[in-house]
Order: structure tokens, then C-alpha cells, then sequence
């Protein structure tokens, strides 16, 4: 068993939030495709590049266990389409001048896994944890009243990745193997939209001998990279820890979309995001109190 190295999981786990927080710019780069497109190839070169990585870091045994269990077979697939929607609405709203949303939405994630933690798996919230998810709450609310719109890009985001995660943990597949798995199942309905509905620019054959067609390869290391990070930080340091890191995420999405995407963030927005942080910092103090009884226990 590999001993904690505290200090190489906090850089791992830097590299990760900080890979994620700076996608846009990646998303950015090809928005001329559309998201569609771009999430159809992303399904496409992260299932080749996860093929690959799996041939190199060897899982053993994963393959036979999950062909021992068919239902998390089925539980990959439904998640399969949860992580592709959370594809599709994030690189939507990134290329479509919706960042704040997006980092809205990655704000208020651990609030909604909390939520559905109280939902579908019938746990029992803390008295913080009540007052953490008010306060979100209250937030959306806010931010419906005064602006008049609902956040339906943040909740979205918030709520398949919430979900994403909790079919998750109903499959017990190590990251790697399950995230190439969920690659696979996509890679059916990838190939089927881009060859008989597809009619963007990646389906021209001029396009892949142009050095455009290796930004759209990229896809898949810039996928499954920080994920292998994540996976590496989480040996080293605890889950809690890793909860703490990633609000990395969205903070560098809000500052990428406020200060080098010029998109608006009024006082009324700010007040909303207000509601979002004190929720968390709620949540942060429940969780650090949790860890210390854990610890002296």
C-alpha cells in the first residue's frame, strides 16, 4: 500500500482543480464546432486515449468483476448519459457567455450532493448541514426574484453531476476503468450523430488534415488527465481535504468569466453568490468539526 505523501496530494490535487478551473479556455479555443460537436468528439478521443491509458496502468481483475455484476453495467450507462449531458451544458454555457452560471453551479454541487444524500439515500442531515442548504437555497430564490430568471444552467450543472456521482457510488468501478467504460457506451451513439446527423465542421475530411483536428484530439488527454490526478491526489489526502480543494474550480471559472470574458456580475448576481459562499462556508465549518470528533475519536 502506498504510504500518504501529504504534500504530493496537495499538488496533485491543485493540478486538478486547476485543470478544471481553466477548461474554458480550452472550450474556447474550438468553439467554432459547437458544443454538440465538441462533446461528440470528446465521448469519441477519451475513449481512445482511455483505452490506451488502460493498457499502460493496468486495473486487474476489473473487467471480469464488472461482467460479475451486469447491473453496474446498467448503472454505467445511465451515468454515462449524466456525465454527457454535464458535458453539453458546460461547454454550452462556457461558449455561450454564461461562465457566472457555470461557476454558480459547481458553487452550489456539494450542497446538492447533500440534498440527494437526504433524498435517495435516506441519510439524516446535521443541523449545519439544514442551515448550509438554506442558504443555497435561498440563493436560487434570490436570484429568481431579483433578476428574474431562474438559474436552470447552475441547477443543471449542480444536479447531473450530484447525480452522476450518486449512480456512482452505486457501481463500485474503480475511476479509471469506469470513466473508459462510460466512454465506450457513448461511443456508439458519438459515431452514429456525427456520421448520419452530424453536419458541423469536424465531418469534413479536410478538417483532420489541418492542425484544428489535433485541438479536437486533445479532448481526450484533456479529459482523462486531471481525473488521473484526481485519482492520484485522492491516495494521498483525505476526501474531506479533496472537498475543501475544489472550490479551486469554480472560483477560477468566475474569475476567467468576470475578468477575461467581460460577462457581466451585478450587485443583484453578487448578492445571490452570496447566499452560495455563506452556504458553504456553513457546510465547511460542519465538516471540519466532523473531522476533528472523527480524529479524537
Amino acid at each position: 500500500m502506498t504510504t500518504p505523501d501529504l504534500r504530493k496530494g496537495y499538488l496533485l490535487g491543485l493540478v486538478t482543480f486547476g485543470i478544471w478551473g481553466m477548461f474554458p479556455l480550452y472550450f474556447k479555443s474550438i468553439e467554432q464546432f459547437g458544443a454538440l460537436e465538441i462533446v461528440t468528439q470528446r465521448a469519441i478521443w477519451s475513449a481512445l486515449f482511455g483505452t490506451l491509458v488502460l493498457l499502460v496502468w493496468r486495473h486487474p481483475g476489473w473487467l471480469r468483476e464488472l461482467l460479475e455484476h451486469p447491473r453496474r453495467i446498467g448503472v454505467l450507462a445511465i451515468s454515462s448519459l449524466l456525465i454527457a449531458s454535464n458535458w453539453l451544458i458546460y461547454v454550452w454555457a462556457v461558449n455561450h457567455g454564461h461562465m457566472v452560471a457555470a461557476s454558480l453551479g459547481y458553487y452550489i454541487n456539494p450542497l446538492v450532493n447533500v440534498l440527494l444524500g437526504l433524498i435517495v439515500l435516506r441519510e439524516r442531515l446535521r443541523p449545519l448541514q439544514w442551515l448550509a442548504v438554506a442558504m443555497a437555497a435561498a440563493g436560487v430564490a434570490l436570484q429568481l426574484l431579483t433578476l428574474g430568471e431562474f438559474p436552470w444552467i447552475s441547477i443543471a450543472l449542480a444536479l447531473s453531476f450530484g447525480s452522476y456521482g450518486l449512480l456512482r457510488k452505486q457501481a463500485p468501478v474503480a475511476a479509471l476503468p469506469g470513466l473508459v467504460v462510460e466512454t465506450w457506451l457513448l461511443l456508439p451513439v458519438a459515431l452514429i450523430w456525427l456520421f448520419f446527423f452530424g453536419n458541423g465542421a469536424s465531418t469534413e475530411p479536410a478538417l483532420w488534415r489541418t492542425s484544428e483536428a489535433l485541438w479536437l484530439m486533445a479532448a481526450g488527454p484533456v479529459t482523462l488527465i486531471p481525473l488521473l490526478c484526481f485519482n492520484a491526489a485522492a491516495r494521498h489526502l483525505p476526501y474531506s481535504t479533496l472537498g475543501f480543494l475544489q472550490y479551486i474550480t469554480p472560483t477560477l471559472l468566475l474569475i476567467l468569466a468576470v475578468q477575461l470574458f467581460d460577462e457581466p456580475f451585478p450587485a443583484d448576481k453578487q448578492l445571490a453568490f452570496f447566499f452560495i459562499w455563506a452556504g458553504l462556508a456553513v457546510y465547511s465549518v460542519d465538516t471540519w468539526r466532523l473531522m476533528r470528533k472523527t480524529a479524537t475519536a
